[in-house]
């Protein structure tokens, strides 16, 4: 199966804070796409621009030759592709399943296997870049599963990505992104601790900005969010329960490999914090408000 625009029917399951810019670029290439939501007005916006909303993945798995989903927990995961009425249910065989919800690296393999004894190709591809990444169609994509089958879609992803990298087998994209997860985990405590410093030493918070983002000291947590840091803008780019849930897939999956991760621990233990406040649906960059 060759992707074609124009040919290749798409289904498109999740339409959240990157979901929704996701699918509208594989729209804006010319494919016919299938979306669904369980909020259906989030499919609105799309519709109007020429997208089919169904009312159950059933409906649209059954219509698609390639489906992606990116839904919120590895919950949803099972329930989309498990569940009753299900992905693995009702999709054709020779059809192509692309998770790119960071989930459990275990549950992708089991997809992958599941899939494999219906005729359906699994991919686990979780992305990086945040809101931005989605709408400026430049995220970084972790992929795992069977390397023939990465080569089939990899036009298709290199509508919503800049940096695709095939990781290995089933689950490799998962574990690829537990790994960025926790570079991000520290990373994200120490821009906060920074800027922080900064506002208490009587400095100019955005004038610091342009020094140590430019220095050894930059990275993307820094030059993205410590400018909404520094606005006080909350608003998620990624929300701070679903950054819980990967770092907790994270923790429970080091346990098990008798890896030991105490700036994962820590970041997970104040993101609790601010949950704990009823913060979980702002922003990962609401972590400054502990340091204030």
């Amino acid at each position: 199966m060759e992707i074609i625009p124009g040919k290749t029917i798409i289904g498109f399951i999740g339409l959240g804070v990157m979901g929704q810019s996701m699918a509208g670029h594989i729209l804006n290439a010319g494919f016919t796409l299938h979306v669904y939501n369980r909020t259906l007005s989030k499919a609105d916006e799309l519709v109007k621009k020429g997208a089919v909303a169904e009312a159950n993945v059933a409906d649209l798995v059954k219509k698609s030759d390639v489906i992606i989903s990116i839904v919120g927990f590895p919950k949803d995961v099972e329930e989309v592709f498990l569940g009753n009425g299900g992905l693995l249910e009702n999709a054709k065989p020779g059809s192509v399943a692309i998770d790119m919800t960071t989930s459990d690296p275990v549950l992708a393999q089991a997809l992958h296997d599941k899939g494999r004894q219906k005729g359906i190709h699994v991919l686990d591809a979780p992305v990086s870049g945040g809101d931005l990444g989605a709408k400026n169609a430049s995220l970084s994509i972790m992929v795992g599963g069977d390397k023939p089958i990465f080569d089939r879609v990899g036009p298709l992803l290199e509508i919503m990505g800049k940096n695709i990298v095939y990781q290995g087998k089933a689950g490799a994209g998962q574990h690829t992104k537990m790994a960025n997860q926790i570079a991000i985990a520290a990373g994200m405590v120490a821009v906060c601790e920074s800027l922080a410093y900064a506002s208490k030493a009587g400095l100019d918070p955005e004038t610091v900005l342009k020094s140590i983002g430019q220095g050894a000291a930059g990275s993307w947590s820094l030059n993205n969010l410590g400018p909404r840091i520094i606005q006080k803008n909350d608003q998620p780019g990624f929300f701070i329960k679903h950054f819980i849930k990967d770092m907790g897939i994270a923790a429970d999956s080091s346990k098990s490999m008798g890896l030991e991760t105490p700036g994962l621990d820590l970041a997970l233990s104040l993101y609790r914090k601010m949950a704990d406040k009823g913060l979980e649906n702002n922003g990962t960059q609401a972590l400054y408000k502990l340091f204030e």
